[in-house]
């Protein structure tokens, strides 16, 4: 692998690396941006890739990291590639299938990590928002417990080399751990992180169950209008971060991406643009001091971009619970 990378070793032995790129775009952009955007990534250094079934891009995954072994530029092994089980697929009976077919998009025979993506359960079928006649999204009522089970199968049969979580709150974490008869804990949770919401707590927690951290939106996301109050601040124009960017000589987008790296978190860097793409693999190439560290946690703000409102009134709604 790119000795370049920092690595974080999971609690099942595996091992990830510290920067990944995300692959979630707005509706809007084309598909094939992916491929291009994807291509470019693990020509530039990436070697984590992050999808997910709801992205509706891993076809297009799939083929950049199809193109990019064959022609020399990495082997299968050289790539650590993230799939997730979405909401509609959370019922035991369903989960292998959905995994089944992340993988067949992704022309892949397993995935390096499979995450249940979030902890509500949405009504099994072919919509990823299924809504009723009022435009109300249609909840299902799943036991977790029994979908982690399963989860531990895909793993056991090979599908996945390890397992984990996304978006769940300490509460649905201890829930998992406490499970009679766990036979794998969750190696990581992918949580929106940044330095307005730096999951502190969270964080803490997780580091005390040998539980990694993996940071979404570490950017301050796409500003999709879908999810996103456009009137939410603009991260990348935070002045604390311009001025830490100015001192270190690197874009504000260095500066959040590095500030996890030292807290012991693994980040995820999106961008379709060549230029920013090439330019989030330099994060390797200086260091924050402890002081810098510190002003950026004063940063914080426990502010979400992405709340996933469709969902607040189920009772699995993870974002109620402090932390």
């Amino acid at each position: 692998m790119n000795s370049k990378h920092q690595f974080v070793q999971l609690s099942d032995g595996h091992f990830i690396p510290g920067l990944g790129f995300g692959t979630y775009k707005p509706q809007e952009v084309p598909n094939s941006k992916t491929i291009e955007a994807t291509k470019i990534a693990i020509e530039a250094g990436f070697r984590h890739i992050d999808c997910a079934y709801a992205y509706e891009v891993e076809e297009e995954v799939g083929l950049a990291i199809r193109s990019k072994i064959e022609d020399g530029t990495v082997k299968r092994e050289d790539i650590f590639c993230t799939s997730k089980l979405w909401s509609t697929f959370l019922r035991p009976e369903l989960v292998q299938s959905c995994l089944e077919r992340s993988l067949k998009k992704l022309h892949l025979d397993y995935v390096d990590l499979y995450l249940i993506h979030f902890p509500v359960a949405l009504k099994p079928g072919e919509e990823l928002y299924p809504l009723d006649e009022n435009g109300k999204i249609i909840c299902d009522s799943v036991d977790l417990c029994a979908t982690w089970e399963v989860m531990e199968k895909c793993k056991d049969a090979g599908l996945a080399k390890s397992i984990g979580v996304s978006n769940f709150n300490r509460r649905q974490l201890e829930m998992i751990l406490n499970k009679p008869g766990l036979k794998y804990k969750p190696v990581c949770n992918q949580v929106e992180c940044h330095v307005y919401h730096n999951q502190r707590k969270l964080l803490d927690f997780c580091k005390s169950k040998d539980i990694v951290l993996i940071a979404y939106s570490a950017l301050g996301t796409q500003r999709e209008k879908r999810w996103v109050d456009q009137s939410s601040p603009v991260l990348l124009d935070d002045p604390v971060l311009g001025a830490l960017a100015k001192k270190h000589k690197r874009s504000p987008a260095l500066i959040a991406l590095r500030y996890q790296l030292q807290r012991g978190v693994v980040v995820l860097a999106q961008s379709l643009k060549e230029n920013e793409i090439k330019e989030n693999i330099q994060v390797f190439d200086f260091a924050l001091t402890e002081e810098d560290m510190k002003v950026l946690d004063g940063l914080n703000r426990n502010f979400r971009y992405v709340t996933f409102h469709l969902m607040v009134d189920d009772p699995n709604y993870p974002f109620a619970d402090e932390y």
